[in-house]
């Protein structure tokens, strides 16, 4: 029998079965005296050191997932001797005695920093997929062993960093998948990327942006590496002037080729993806109990049979995932336009999930975990519940006012003729947009948490430079273009006369941003190759010098992936561009 039906049949809320261990801090899975004549099947199972079922002595369980009780936050650090608390009674279950030297009265209610955090990693933090044919707002916690997980290579990173600024691809399909989905998306389709949102959340946690990307943006596909059943990789040709939803399922394309397409498209490279189906839309908004949306107009629509009327209404199930799939009623009937009313829908979902009275039982928070995370798909990388908790806790600091949402700046694809199908990226528009994205730059006005250590890295460029000629530098490639550590040696030595550099191959790992390390001794040469190369404060990492081939002390720059070519600059813009947007915190009418 497992800790669900153990629960049950002794009459006992299986909620209140996770117990906080006060050595510890941690939730733990606590079966009680009857447990242990048996166990707990399942991959999930929590185990002890011994045979019975007890937590680990001093420990938490290494395999049990961070499930809280219900209503029990002042019980919880009271036990005494810092033993584990013993469980709470089933609802309407009938009263039992208290043990002996103790009071009968029920402990004071307190909603502690522990729930809080609950709240905003089971809810807020449910990232979100809304969508065309699909979409779903996906909680990142609990039950691991629900997420489906998928290899693709190097196109993820192997971890999350607490330490940097991150990018998440959201992908929702139009895979018909998960029950009462038969009549939604298209029939038999192989499920394309149909709804794409790029989240990027900054270093400092003041801010983060979501970039949607419309699925009939015209872009080329590049050559995508796939694993294969067999262990094998199979290299999946690209395909020039086509839609980017077309950059999944087409042709056996993984998400990884998403991924490498929107890298391709603006040059910002997420770390992670994550992938639903549409329950998640439906079942998340049903668990918060509805989220409010708002009409300019009454909507009648027969494609997606989505019938309410002008100003508020709160939506849930169904009716909620009509919503954000409805194109017909809304602006131009296209693409554009339901990806507005998709981010309204978001915002107002976060609002209701950072509120007070949203996902503070846990009982409910464990319900939306488990059927949420079923239809979640993500890669290696974040597959764990504590690295997904960790991602959630981050993007918990980022304050709802510095959410922005935004579309990808467009135009229409002049080959489509009189009816306009597809779009192409603005040409005009678009860099800046991108440029403020990969340079971690925001859109809402924050305060600089962290002015100190940029007022530290703008010293770093002020002050005395070498001669070029004296610029000792070793040349390597961490995540640029191949090719990029030859052409950028050739224009030193040829344009800017750095004759004491070389090109040193390959760095050991790959880096979002160029770097230039460089000994205290050689801040001089340092702040030259700035210059020259257009290198921002932040790039300029004191540490140590290296030998060159001559065993001379010398530099080294890593080009990382924001390395846009030999004499440019890679500086961050000083403010992101005037665009249209929204924030998570205003409400907005669709229509």
């Amino acid at each position: 029998m497992d800790a669900q039906g153990r629960g049950r049949a002794d009459d006992i809320d299986p909620a209140d079965q996770w117990v906080l261990n006060p050595n510890t801090g941690e939730y733990e899975l606590r079966l009680g005296a009857s447990s242990a004549q048996s166990q707990v099947p399942g991959p999930r199972r929590a185990t002890s050191h011994g045979t019975g079922s007890g937590p680990p002595p001093g420990g938490r369980r290494a395999d049990a997932p961070e499930r809280p009780s219900s209503r029990q936050q002042s019980r919880e650090t009271a036990a005494p001797g810092g033993a584990v608390p013993g469980q709470r009674r089933r609802r309407n279950a009938p009263p039992e005695a208290p043990p002996p030297g103790r009071r009968g009265r029920r402990p004071e209610k307190k909603k502690s920093k522990t729930k809080k955090i609950l709240a905003w990693t089971g809810g807020v933090l449910a990232l979100v997929l809304v969508g065309a044919g699909t979409a779903g707002y996906l909680v990142l916690q609990h039950l691991e062993g629900n997420v489906t997980t998928t290899d693709v290579g190097s196109a993820a990173k192997n971890g999350f960093s607490k330490d940097e600024a991150f990018n998440i691809l959201i992908i929702g399909t139009d895979k018909r998948t998960g029950k009462g989905n038969e009549g939604y998306g298209d029939k038999g389709s192989v499920g394309h990327a149909d709804t794409n949102i790029l989240l990027h959340v900054s270093k400092d946690r003041t801010n983060a942006t979501a970039l949607s990307i419309p699925r009939d943006l015209i872009v080329n596909v590049p050559d995508c590496p796939t694993k294969q059943p067999d262990g094998t990789t199979k290299v999946i040709p690209g395909t020039p002037d086509t839609r980017f939803n077309t950059s999944l399922g087409q042709d056996g394309r993984d998400p990884g080729c998403t991924m490498r397409t929107v890298k391709e498209v603006t040059g910002v490279a997420p770390d992670h993806f994550m992938m639903a189906d549409f329950n998640a839309v439906k079942t998340l908004s049903t668990a918060v109990g509805g989220v409010e949306v708002c009409l300019k107009h009454a909507v009648h629509d027969k494609e997606s049979h989505l019938s309410l009327p002008a100003g508020s209404s709160k939506i849930e199930g169904e009716q909620a995932l009509a919503f954000v799939r409805t194109r017909h009623s809304f602006g131009n009937h296209g693409d554009l336009d339901r990806i507005k009313v998709q981010q309204q829908f978001l915002s107002s979902l976060m609002r209701k999930m950072s509120s007070g009275d949203t996902l503070t039982d846990p009982a409910k928070l464990y319900d939306l975990a488990d059927a949420a995370t079923k239809a979640l798909t993500v890669d290696q990388g974040i597959s764990k519940v504590s690295t997904l908790k960790d991602m959630a806790l981050e993007l918990k600091k980022v304050p709802t006012k510095n959410i922005t949402f935004l579309t990808t700046p467009v135009l229409d694809n002049p080959e489509d003729g009189v009816v306009h199908k597809t779009v192409i990226v603005n040409p005009s528009a678009a860099p800046q947009v991108f440029d403020a994205i990969r340079g971690d730059v925001s859109f809402t006005a924050v305060k600089k948490k962290q002015q100190a250590q940029k007022d530290a890295e703008a010293a770093r460029l002020k002050g005395p430079q070498s001669a070029a000629s004296d610029v000792r530098v070793r040349i390597l490639n961490g995540g640029a273009p191949a090719g990029s550590a030859q052409e950028t040696l050739s224009w030193m030595q040829n344009t800017e006369g750095v004759t004491k550099s070389e090109n040193a191959g390959n760095a050991p790992r790959t880096l979002d941003k160029t770097t230039l390390e460089y000994a205290p001794d050689q801040a001089d040469q340092a702040r030259k190759l700035a210059a020259l190369m257009g290198l921002p404060g932040a790039a300029l990492k004191p540490g140590q010098s290296v030998s060159n081939s001559q065993g001379l002390p010398a530099m080294t720059l890593t080009l990382g992936a924001d390395f846009k070519g030999a004499g440019v600059s890679v500086t961050a813009p000083a403010k992101a561009p005037d665009v249209v947007k929204s924030t998570a915190d205003k409400v907005q009418c669709a229509g």
